[in-house]
């Protein structure tokens, strides 16, 4: 393992992360992408959020998050909410439509987990994960 270079790992891990990328797309027919999914999932969980608190969570630009939301809005997924005690303060709302489509999202995920990763062991995949936390 000595011999590899940094670029032969990135470039891996960029291999592994565009085949994912493409399962997703094949099995997931909505036209949302991850991050979209990432933003619904959030939302579901934390309830009404403040993009700010999103795009923390997730490590993400504020103006990405700003473009996320507008398509996630435009699509029914999400809705803006204002504070009633403070009017310059929106808050980000998940439909009935996003839970559905958050829904499906899961079931695709799960679904791609279990083919893409088959060939590793439970403790391999848990493995899997811890490495690329740590990495982060």
């Amino acid at each position: 393992m000595e011999n590899v270079t940094i670029f032969e790992i990135i470039h891996t891990m960029e291999k592994v992360s565009n085949k994912m990328l493409l399962d997703w797309k094949r099995r997931f027919k909505e036209d949302i992408g991850i991050s979209h999914v990432l933003v619904l999932n959030y939302v579901s969980e934390h309830g009404m959020s403040r993009p700010s608190d999103i795009a923390s969570h997730l490590s993400f630009a504020p103006a990405s998050v700003t473009y996320l939301l507008r398509k996630l809005i435009d699509k029914g997924y999400c809705t803006r909410e204002v504070d009633e005690l403070d009017g310059r303060v929106i808050y980000l709302k998940i439909t009935d439509c996003g839970r559905d489509v958050l829904k499906n999202a899961e079931i695709k995920g799960s679904e791609m987990r279990q083919s893409f990763l088959a060939k590793l062991t439970e403790d391999d995949r848990q493995e899997l994960f811890r490495i690329y936390e740590k990495l982060l």
